[in-house]
């Protein structure tokens, strides 16, 4: 049985999607970009918006009671490759060791114009 996951606390989904569905232990995440949730704006560089990126899939997360140490997958999305290095300081200062395991890809366009969507799935 899956439970649809909404988080007040996360910026609005921008679609026809959850922010979240849990199935059994497993948290599956949609992709969430540095959309300010007081604001609805995406603001600064590439670590800021990866600042706040992480900081909406931590309020997700919360509502089901779990932390950045559940999450075992992440994929990343960056608007352009030569954002990794910057991504991945305020990536590393965020999630401990052990890291999950992560994919990153360069693509063409995010949504908003993000610089960085990232997705992630939790297990409790």
């Amino acid at each position: 049985m899956k439970e649809v996951i909404s988080a007040k606390a996360a910026p609005a989904a921008i679609g026809p999607y959850s922010h979240a569905v849990k199935v059994g232990n497993l948290i599956f995440l949609s992709g969430q970009v540095g959309i300010n949730p007081a604001t609805g704006k995406i603001e600064g560089d590439i670590k800021d918006q990866t600042r706040q990126t992480i900081a909406n899939i931590k309020a997700v997360l919360a509502e089901v009671g779990a932390t950045l140490d559940n999450v075992v997958k992440t994929t990343v999305y960056l608007g352009e490759m030569h954002f990794f290095g910057p991504m991945n300081e305020v990536y590393a200062d965020e999630f401990g060791e052990p890291y999950p395991a992560r994919s990153a890809f360069s693509v063409k366009e995010l949504p908003k114009q993000a610089l960085v969507e990232i997705e992630v799935i939790a297990a409790l």
